[in-house]
C-alpha cells in the first residue's frame, strides 16, 4: 500500500523530496547538521505507519472524487471550493500529526497558516478544476509529522 501512496501522491504533483525539505525547514533552525537525507528517511518513517496510510487513500480518493463531480451535494460544492468552515480536511491532516506529538501540531498549525512550497501550489489550485482540498492539508500532516520525528530523535 505504502508504493501505492507513493504513486498517488506523485501523480497528484507532489513529491516525497518536496514534502522532506518543508519537513527540513522546519528543523533546520533546531537541529544542527539536519541534512536532506535525514528529512527523507522521515517522511518514508512517517509514511509506512498504516493510520497514515489510511488516512492519505481517504483524502485523496475525496479529492479525486470531488474533481469527478462524484460527490453528493452539498457535500461536493463544500469540498471543491475549499469551504473554510468545512475543516474536515484539517481533522484528517490532524489524525496523522497526533500520532507524532504536540510538535507535529505546532508545525501543522504553521504549515496550514503560512502553506510554503507545494502546500500553496496545491491549495491555490482550487479553481482550476483540480480539487486538492484534503492534499495539501496531508501534506502538510507528513511535514510535520516528519519534522516531529526528527525533533525527537535530535
Amino acid at each position: 500500500m505504502r508504493e501505492q501512496i507513493i504513486a498517488l501522491l506523485k501523480e497528484r504533483g507532489v513529491s516525497l523530496e518536496q514534502i522532506a525539505q518543508i519537513a527540513y525547514s522546519l528543523q533546520k533552525q533546531y537541529a544542527s547538521g539536519l541534512g536532506h537525507e535525514q528529512c527523507l528517511a522521515a517522511v518514508h518513517s512517517v509514511l509506512n505507519k498504516r493510520e497514515v496510510q489510511y488516512t492519505l487513500l481517504t483524502g485523496i480518493a475525496l479529492d479525486m472524487l470531488a474533481e469527478r463531480n462524484q460527490l453528493p451535494e452539498p457535500l461536493l460544492a463544500m469540498i471543491k471550493r475549499d469551504e473554510p468552515l468545512y475543516g474536515v480536511d484539517e481533522i484528517l491532516a490532524l489524525g496523522i500529526t497526533n500520532l507524532y506529538g504536540s510538535i507535529a501540531l505546532t508545525g501543522f498549525g504553521y504549515l496550514d497558516k503560512t502553506k510554503p512550497d507545494v502546500i500553496g501550489r496545491l491549495d491555490s489550485q482550487c479553481c482550476s478544476g483540480r480539487v486538492h482540498t484534503f492534499l495539501d492539508d496531508l501534506v502538510a500532516g507528513i511535514a510535520a509529522a516528519a519534522s516531529s520525528k526528527i525533533a525527537h530523535q535530535m
